[in-house]
């Protein structure tokens, strides 16, 4: 049972990587702390391990998704290339950050996270096209600030880098192909930096590669791969403002839960 609910888990969390460009960690994360929790991890470090083995999934999410986004001209390779000398460096310090962070402490930041993302999905709010595209040095440091808050939620970037690409003037199904090819640099760079803080760590469970939990890894990866694809070709198809408005309420039910 505890297979399925990766394996279920991991589709719904392709579909998300592939219509709105995020990697499906701001559901993976919560159902695997649930997950986790009802296992009998220690709580000291669950929640870690439940974040870097959002990141390590996001990695096979991605790949599809990216295919997907590429062959219809939505992924602006430039722009991939510069923020993710950022990301790199941003993901290795989120990493650390959420090391240094008490368990119910991390859970709470992720509440307020996953509730400000209800709002912003919820009645999408996008910011106004203003100015263009910055400069290398700029998109870098965006990637540095998108790359170490994605590490410290788990998720792979997309709502982050979905408004800010869409605040430089990035065509919206652009800025959600491009924020899931960004994806996968954040989930390496993470997946990679939660392995090596959590390393040494005694209370992981068994089958653990630091902070990542392999069973749970491999369910999920196993079905995400094949429903990115699903999820892109509807992001080309679907308004998916009633999706996002389901989602919202979704995450705020969990922000809730992560809170009280």
């Amino acid at each position: 049972m505890e297979f399925v609910l990766y394996l279920g888990l991991g589709a719904l969390a392709g579909v998300l990587a592939g219509l709105f460009g995020v990697g499906g960690g701001l559901v993976i994360v919560p159902v695997l702390v649930f997950s986790f929790t009802l296992h009998g991890f220690a709580p000291e470090i669950l929640t870690h391990l439940a974040i870097g083995t959002s990141l390590a999934t996001i990695v096979f999410t991605s790949f599809n998704s990216i295919l997907a986004h590429h062959r219809r001209g939505a992924v602006r390779w430039p722009l991939v290339l510069w923020m993710t000398a950022g990301i790199v460096v941003g993901a290795a310090l989120g990493s650390l950050t959420a090391e240094a962070i008490q368990g119910p402490q991390l859970q709470k930041i992720i509440g307020v996270f996953a509730i400000l993302m209800a709002v912003q999905m919820g009645f999408d709010f996008l910011p106004k096209a203003s100015g263009d595209v910055p400069g290398k040095p700029g998109l870098s440091i965006a990637g540095v600030v998108i790359g170490w808050a994605s590490a410290i939620f788990g998720i792979g970037g997309g709502s982050l880098t979905v408004p800010f690409l869409c605040w430089r003037s990035v065509p919206i199904q652009q800025a959600i192909g491009t924020s899931a090819a960004c994806g996968l640099p954040i989930a390496i760079a993470g997946a990679l930096s939660f392995m090596v803080v959590g390393w040494q760590n005694e209370q992981l469970p068994e089958w653990s590669l630091g902070f990542v939990y392999l069973p749970a890894m491999v369910g999920i990866a196993a079905t995400s791969m094949l429903f990115a694809r699903l999820g892109a070709n509807l992001a080309h198809r679907l308004s998916p403002t009633l999706l996002k408005r389901l989602f919202a309420l979704l995450l705020v039910t969990v922000g809730i839960n992560f809170l009280i």
